[in-house]
């Protein structure tokens, strides 16, 4: 029964939520591990309330696809009614952690982040189907986590730094590319069937007898928020460090960030150019896509401290331990 409540949480991805908050603590110069670990947990529980709440209410939705039969309420190893109890106790011990964190420090002001954080989440799931664009509000979602994480260490806004609100703006253009393309074409074929109005949808993102369709408008789109990302993970660079007078270790972290925009690249390419619609090797594709495109942000942050780089083995290794302990694959979840 675990390995269900696992798959509910959409637990092979939820390590890349959970490091949002570590990631603003660790912008503004956090490395308590303690703290960092409860940070953690802020992330990872969150996550979990809101892919369990978008599983309850596309419910009706996703019942008539075979593509995602293993999704615990569409197999009915979990009901709807502990579906509900699951989602809201995450969110609440989320929080009960929150204030642990806020006492200690006695600083409240975040606890107002981490509600905007779960506000946004929740419109999100009430609306996603319905209006297409709207995974803008999951952007938001993490933009106020990782901002959550930031103000932790100082207790205010006016302390953040421009490296943070870099941070805070990778993560939200990250998790753009990850609900307006990968997130559209993997549900491509259910969304379509359904009726729903997400973006890819509006786009002319269709799958006709199998044969998957892409428009070069959501091609556009798909490889713009990457080329932004890359513009934006090298501000750094230029405006925070002079680009004169970088170390060794920030030319090599330059030259490596290079290297992963082009595999970044070249897996986006792979998956917009399948001309048959294969959700199995579509997974496969964005999972890869996930990892590569995560570790910009921890690589960026070993300017600060170089021990911040072990962050991008992190979602790795949670991604390969959960595919192989849950669903007996490597780099696709069935319940992706």
């Amino acid at each position: 029964m675990v390995k269900e409540y696992l798959k509910l949480a959409r637990s092979f991805n939820a390590v890349l939520t959970g490091v949002s908050p570590v990631m603003g603590a660790i912008a503004m110069e956090q490395y308590n591990i303690l703290t960092l670990f409860l940070l953690f947990l802020v992330g990872f529980l969150g996550h979990t309330y809101g892919f369990v709440l978008n599983d309850i209410l596309d419910y009706k939705l996703d019942k008539s696809s075979t593509e995602i039969s293993d999704r615990p309420l569409i197999s009915g190893t979990i009901t709807l009614r502990k579906a509900w109890v699951f989602a809201i106790s995450s969110m609440a011990v989320a929080f009960v952690i929150a204030f642990y964190i806020a006492y200690t420090s006695q600083s409240y002001f975040p606890i107002v982040l981490v509600a905007a954080s779960a506000f946004f989440i929740t419109i999100y799931n009430l609306i996603s189907k319905k209006y297409p664009g709207m995974d803008i509000f999951v952007a938001l979602g993490i933009f106020f986590l990782i901002l959550y994480g930031a103000t932790t260490v100082k207790g205010n806004l006016e302390s953040i730094t421009n490296l943070t609100w870099i941070v805070c703006v990778l993560g939200s253009i990250q998790v753009l590319f990850m609900q307006f393309i990968a997130g559209g074409m993997k549900d491509i074929e259910n969304d379509y069937k359904s009726g729903a109005k997400t973006l890819a949808i509006t786009m002319k993102v269709r799958v006709t007898n199998s044969k998957l369709i892409i428009s070069n408008s959501f091609k556009t789109l798909a490889y713009g928020l990457q080329i932004i990302d890359l513009v934006v993970v090298f501000l750094p660079f230029f405006i925070v460090w002079n680009i004169k007078n970088l170390s060794m270790l920030q030319y090599s972290q330059f030259i490596i960030i290079i290297i992963i925009g082009i595999l970044m690249f070249f897996i986006s390419h792979k998956l917009l150019s399948m001309e048959k619609f294969e959700r199995r090797k579509a997974r496969k594709l964005i999972g890869s896509h996930y990892m590569v495109n995560f570790m910009i942000v921890p690589i960026m942050l070993m300017t600060l401290n170089p021990w911040a780089g072990i962050l991008m083995f992190f979602p790795l290794l949670g991604f390969i331990l959960n595919n192989l302990i849950v669903h007996g694959t490597l780099l696709q979840p069935k319940t992706m």
